[in-house]
């Protein structure tokens, strides 16, 4: 069960859209997080992060994209699954085998 979040995803998109415009209005890059934050009342690293994956999604910069990145946490909760699945099919293999070897004194 995922952890709860502190801010609403209505309010995480409009934060991030309020300052890819804020960006587009004024030509600067620097502060409009702050702006936008301070605004709001959100903490200014949380908007960050939101901006930056934001970013990441649509191309901009470089890194995992959010998509990417639930398709790997699943394929890495699969991997888990199987592996121990693997390991007590192998655990019931050998102890089958030893209960059948005609060799061994029961």
């Amino acid at each position: 069960m995922p952890a709860q979040r502190k801010y609403p995803q209505e309010l995480r998109d409009r934060a991030v859209k309020m300052v890819f415009e804020l960006r587009q209005e004024t030509g600067e890059k620097t502060g409009t997080i702050a702006r936008v934050a301070d605004r709001l009342g959100i903490h200014r690293e949380a908007l960050r992060t939101w901006v930056r994956q934001a970013e990441v999604d649509s191309g901009q910069r470089p890194g995992t994209s959010s998509s990417d990145a639930q398709r790997i946490a699943e394929l890495e909760r699969e991997n888990r699954e199987l592996r121990r699945a693997n390991e007590i099919l192998k655990a019931a293999s050998a102890y089958f085998a030893r209960e059948l070897d005609p060799r061994l004194p029961r």
